[in-house]
């Protein structure tokens, strides 16, 4: 019998995957990113090169979920309070950019011949960065963080914002339907704003209960899907009343983003994200049409430069304004320049209300692709330029300046003795981010004041999502031996430079310890019975100069001891500690028969 034909998304997934595997490693090594090599695989497998796929039309819906779950792990890290602060930046210098790009790109379009509804809408339209494409440059530079990364994220989050009121003039500006009348506005208005309030009231008071309850049944795969169902349900609300899925996503991580549980959300969905922010790029670079390219490339030679100038130094004046030093102001200017895909929206719109001509619509089509592949070529350009500022003496005023920043510490197990190391680090002011497998302490941990969070700290995804990366120290307070090498093991993965600082049960573990080449390590029940001998002295009535000497005795031959396993390799569970016998009046008679502590 004849084997059955290769199922044709099975073909298609062999096809994509190996698209990808080739383009995005070679992008990479030539310094592009792997955005690049996603647009270059789509490019290569699209309808006009290979035509392995044919359309992308089929692939985008299901590509545009990156993009949404792209904004729910960036309102994870944002909690309410943080956004606040950046009001200023979100709608001042994010309204400031829309409007003044949109009206110099308006006035371009208007002295190249076109109609002045095509010039606006194709000049508002390309006012719009990429959303998906500059985040993705910010996080794989490691930048999103920094002051100009999260001033670049305020002015696209309102980009994001705007595609709703862009969408509704293009609408007005259709010749072939009225706008709606007063009671329909009313209505949609309405509609959004119980749609945004349902989003909230559910996100703020009903998500973390549910997530608790989850997490007590340490079925990992049940939390993965509430995680999804949570994202992709929050965008498919702001769907149904007309606003952007990115945006949905983004307010349902937003309420998230102070809950115990965002850095598991976090490491649970990344894998998604990262796979569909593939296959949107993927998409994109099927969808630029190379025929009419060379067709029309004089075109596209002068749109993409004039596009990316006008918003490079649009972004750059208004970053300054807002009070960016140059060096920002510059890498906001070549992290911004490019298109978006929510161009595509209005572009797409504006040709189905009979507003752009196909042929224009696919022209600029093509020019926001262009400068989304050129964009990785501008960052390189100004790094190529800080470097060569730098060693001649100039770097100041291209490179970033970063200020001196507090050292973090992660701490890793909050019971009893977690909470104690934390309360001696916050009395400092030190910042302290702790994760705990132990639903029950959660709430209890953020009762005291402590941003404690849910997370499995053999994985070590949860640990680069809870800041192991970043972290000057990292705390482990676990009890369980096999949990903390397992642990130890993912951080020195992660950051090699943070100092390790172990809780030891007993002088075995402590011994396993060191020879792991932690920074530190303390046996709880040695620290503790010293603190009880030391104690039982002075109220025997010994000075306390006589007890410290005791006290360094004990430490001295304890660390001799220890020194003299582990050249020896003993098994140092097995062995027995021998009384220590001071000289001198508190000498005891007797020797020790408990397990060496």
């Amino acid at each position: 019998m004849a084997a059955d034909a290769v199922p044709p998304l099975f073909a298609e997934a062999l096809i994509f995957l190996g698209a990808t595997v080739i383009a995005v490693p070679l992008a990479r090594r030539l310094g592009l990113g792997s955005v690049v090599g996603y647009i270059g695989a789509g490019l290569a497998i699209g309808p006009y090169a290979l035509n392995a796929f044919g359309s992308a039309d089929h692939i985008l819906p299901v590509a545009e979920l990156g993009v949404v779950l792209l904004l729910f792990v960036i309102g994870l890290e944002l909690d309410a309070a943080r956004l606040w602060r950046m009001r200023r930046d979100i709608i001042g210098l994010g309204a400031a950019q829309v409007l003044v790009t949109g009206a110099l790109l308006f006035s371009l379009v208007g002295l190249a011949g076109l109609a002045l509804p095509v010039a606006l809408v194709a000049g508002l339209g390309l006012a719009l960065s990429s959303t998906a494409f500059a985040l993705q440059i910010l996080q794989e530079r490691g930048k999103l963080a920094t002051p100009y990364g999260q001033r670049g994220f305020a002015i696209l989050l309102f980009q994001d914002i705007a595609i709703v009121p862009l969408l509704a003039l293009v609408s007005i500006l259709s010749p072939v339907t009225q706008g709606p009348g007063g009671g329909s506005v009313l209505g949609e208005i309405g509609f959004t704003v119980l749609a945004v309030v349902a989003v909230i009231v559910t996100g703020r008071f009903l998500i973390s209960p549910i997530f608790l309850f989850l997490a007590r049944t340490r079925a990992r795969e049940v939390m993965l899907a509430a995680a999804l169902l949570v994202a992709l349900g929050s965008a498919g609300v702001m769907h149904m009343v007309g606003l952007s899925m990115a945006l949905g996503a983004f307010l349902a991580g937003v309420l998230l983003a102070e809950s115990s549980f965002r850095h598991a959300l976090e490491a649970d969905i990344e894998p998604f994200r990262s796979l569909l922010m593939g296959l949107f790029f993927v998409a994109v670079g099927m969808s630029l049409d190379l025929g009419l390219i060379g067709r029309q490339w004089y075109v596209v030679a002068v749109a993409v430069p004039a596009l990316m100038l006008v918003k490079g130094l649009v972004l750059w004046g208004l970053a300054r304004l807002f009070g960016s030093p140059n060096a920002d102001a510059l890498r906001i200017a070549v992290t911004l320049p490019q298109g978006g895909e929510f161009a595509f929206v209005v572009f797409s719109a504006a040709t189905a209300q009979g507003i752009l001509p196909g042929e224009t619509a696919n022209l600029l089509t093509a020019t926001v692709i262009v400068s989304m592949v050129l964009t990785p070529v501008a960052c390189l350009g100004l790094d190529w330029l800080a470097a060569r500022l730098k060693a001649s003496g100039g770097a100041h005023s291209a490179v970033e300046s970063f200020d001196a920043a507090t050292p973090t510490v992660l701490i890793v197990g909050f019971g009893r003795f977690g909470r104690t190391v934390a309360q001696v680090l916050t009395s400092e002011g030190l910042p302290v981010t702790a994760i705990d497998n132990h639903p029950d302490r959660l709430a209890y941990a953020r009762q005291l004041g402590y941003r404690v969070y849910y997370g499995d700290a053999t994985r070590a995804d949860v640990l680069a999502a809870a800041g192991a990366r970043e972290a000057a120290l990292v705390a482990l307070c676990v009890e369980n031996e096999a949990v903390m090498a397992k642990a130890i093991t993912a951080v020195r993965s992660l950051s090699p430079q943070a100092r390790l600082y172990c809780r030891a049960t007993n002088r075995s573990h402590a011994l396993s310890l060191t020879r792991l080449g932690v920074d530190f390590q303390i046996r709880e029940t040695f620290e503790s019975g010293l603190a009880f001998g030391r104690a039982a002295l002075i109220g025997l009535g010994l000075s306390p100069e006589r007890v410290a000497q005791i006290e360094e005795d004990v430490r001295r031959r304890d660390e001799e001891r220890m020194l003299l396993q582990l050249e020896q390799g003993e098994a140092a569970g097995n062995d027995r500690l021998h009384a220590v016998t001071p000289r001198g009046p508190a000498r005891h008679a007797g020797t020790g028969s408990d397990q060496d502590p």
